[in-house]
């Protein structure tokens, strides 16, 4: 049997999400954060995807999409619009803004993922940076394949910079297939599309399934997301879109988005988002 936590159900102003990660029973899973799901969903007009620009430090973003499209603007100046099969990845560093939302032309639907993965302390004060990769590399396997966006995964590595020892792949076994996995990992599976099952069991819709470091392989079928890595030996403090080890760092990453300092997203039709205020900041994670 595997650890279960059940995705919590929020929005994102019009767009309904499952958060999956952090849950108060699991906050990480490797260096992997966050982790919301959104859609399938299908549209006509308007633009159900409209974060407005906001920060980020401490982090890199990761836009993983099955269907659809999202632009993505930023404070560096870039601009790049991800569909299915590529995957958008910023570094956040000491401080970046950015912006997503559905294109102006658009198919009219809308699939995917966001994810955040926490920096080591020692990558986590860098410079800013933003990765656009058209085509991630595909692990072949008899029975289905894996779209691998960050890291490595039976010889095949994206790439998109990596900080830690991870992995995030999008696994579509049609058939069961035996998946490797780096026995030193701790991983997480959740089921992306229809039915999964891993090892026999079967996997529930919108739910986070655990694995515990000591696995070689685990037998999959279905459309599923893996995530892992070593376990993360650092304390994390997560508070709205910092991650940071203190809460003087939260409160001076504010203070800066506050005062206009992150920059701005020039290429974004309309306001930024206000920080909520800082009453108060949880304590961090145990350190793994």
């Amino acid at each position: 049997m595997f650890e279960a936590y059940p995705a919590l159900r929020t929005s994102l102003g019009a767009l309904e999400i499952r958060r999956a990660l952090p849950r108060r029973e699991r906050r990480l899973v490797g260096p992997w954060c966050f982790l919301d799901r959104y859609g399938p969903l299908s549209f006509s007009d308007g633009t159900p995807m409209d974060v407005a620009p906001h920060p980020h430090i401490g982090i890199q973003t990761v836009s993983w999409l099955l269907d659809g499209e999202v632009l993505h603007q930023d404070s560096l100046g870039f601009e790049a619009t991800v569909r299915a099969g590529g995957v958008n990845v910023m570094t956040a560093g000491r401080g970046i803004a950015h912006a997503e939302r559905t294109p102006d032309a658009n198919r009219g639907r809308l699939d995917g993922v966001q994810l955040w993965v926490a920096l080591p302390d020692a990558d986590r004060n860098i410079a800013a940076t933003f990765e656009h990769i058209a085509e991630v590399p595909r692990l072949e396997l008899r029975g289905g394949a894996a779209q691998v966006f960050m890291g490595a995964l039976g010889g095949v590595t994206s790439s998109a910079a990596q900080f830690s020892a991870i992995v995030g792949a999008d696994i579509d076994a049609r058939d069961a297939i035996t998946l490797p996995l780096a026995r030193e990992f701790e991983h997480a599976l959740f089921v992306l599309a229809g039915e999964g099952e891993a090892d026999g069991e079967r996997l529930a819709a919108d739910t986070l399934y655990y694995l515990a470091p000591g696995r070689d392989e685990v037998l999959l079928r279905g459309r599923v997301l893996l995530l892992g890595g070593l376990p993360f030996p650092e304390k994390v403090l997560m508070w709205w879109n910092f991650v940071a080890r203190d809460p003087g760092e939260i409160a001076r990453a504010r203070a800066d988005w506050e005062d206009g300092r992150f920059g701005a997203v020039t290429g974004y039709r309309g306001g930024r988002i206000a920080a909520p205020p800082l009453h108060a900041v949880a304590p961090p994670n145990p350190a793994s």
